[in-house]
């Protein structure tokens, strides 16, 4: 990327090497975020020219650092796009995903769109795949299915028989459809899209709820008997957080996942209604590298099968026109680079 918003050029570049503490790795599969397209729009001010996108990633350890230890070359790993330090109050809480010190390949530094990508710190950040896994389904777990696990799991705390409402169902909102699901909770997806509804109903939408029919907080209310319980802002817009908002219950739960930029980042929250039903606002920054062993062991064992949310798989030299097609919102699922 040498211009934002210009199409994205594939070029040779020098190999990363490894830092002390870090690694190298091949990169085998790498998704087609939205944060991407924040990214190659200018909306993040870490991001400088020129650049490499990419942060959802699934390959083999190409090298790694003298530093490393828990680490070694051939090994199949992922890692959270937000790497922790180790050593801040945040990582030795546990909570590597609000790091002091954060790196996020694809943002910070080069990303995942190239062969090769490095990171530091790798036996903080560095996960484990089973050998069943395949990189594709793996790349896939990469920010907007881990994200949506720690939505839904961690922050939103969804019980078995509680409702659901999650606001775009896009791959972020998809994602977190399917986990809630399987976690036992009734789940309502909300969109204006009629395609992305029906994906909705597929994955494990018991209501669905067409937001151009009016506001879907009403309607999300009247399904569920006074409102949801946990309710998911899974595009990241102004009128979505409002109307995620005003879809719970009483001492329901907010969980804001979608990035709110631009013109969108000033809401003007209900907090007459926060306060009066005593509501929880949360959000959401990607899933602490601790959590990985629970997700891991979820598709292992079928609980959820991140792999139906694959749309289709491209060459490298296709990613500029997938990030310029999110404009129009016209993915169908996640997309995946495979052919480096």
């Amino acid at each position: 990327m040498h211009e934002f918003e210009q199409p994205l050029r594939v070029e040779t570049v020098d190999d990363p090497a490894p830092s002390p503490d870090g690694m190298v790795i091949e990169v085998r599969a790498s998704g087609v975020c939205r944060s991407d397209w924040h990214a190659w729009m200018g909306h993040d001010s870490a991001v400088k020219l020129p650049h490499v996108p990419g942060h959802e990633l699934a390959g083999v350890v190409a090298a790694v650092g003298p530093e490393v230890r828990g680490v070694r070359e051939g090994d199949r790993v992922t890692a959270p796009f937000c790497c922790g330090c180790g050593v801040c109050e945040s990582c030795r809480r546990g909570e590597t995903q609000v790091c002091l010190n954060e790196y996020q390949a694809g943002f910070m530094g080069w990303g995942s769109f190239a062969r090769y990508v490095a990171l530091p710190r790798a036996d903080l950040n560095v996960v484990g795949l089973p050998e069943d896994l395949d990189f594709v389904e793996a790349a896939a777990l990469g920010c907007r299915f881990m994200t949506a696990w720690a939505a839904v799991h961690a922050h939103g705390r969804v019980a078995p028989g509680e409702w659901v409402a999650v606001h775009g169902c896009g791959g972020v909102g998809l994602s977190a459809i399917m986990i809630a699901a399987a976690m036992g909770a009734t789940v309502i997806g909300v969109d204006v899209d009629a395609r992305k509804l029906e994906r909705a109903r597929e994955l494990g939408a018991a209501e669905v709820v067409d937001a151009r029919e009016g506001d879907p907080s009403t309607a999300i209310r009247e399904l569920t008997g006074g409102g949801a319980h946990v309710s998911l802002d899974a595009l990241g817009s102004a009128g979505t957080c409002v109307a995620s908002i005003r879809s719970l219950r009483r001492q329901g739960r907010h969980v804001q996942v979608g990035l709110l930029i631009a013109d969108e980042r000033k809401v003007a929250l209900p907090m007459a209604r926060v306060i009066s039903y005593e509501l929880e606002v949360l959000g959401v920054h990607g899933m602490a590298v601790r959590h990985y062993d629970a997700l891991l062991r979820a598709v292992a064992t079928g609980t959820v099968t991140p792999g139906r949310l694959i749309g289709r798989t491209i060459g490298l030299d296709q990613a500029g026109e997938e990030l310029a097609a999110m404009s129009r919102f016209a993915q169908d699922g996640i997309t995946v680079i495979t052919d480096f």
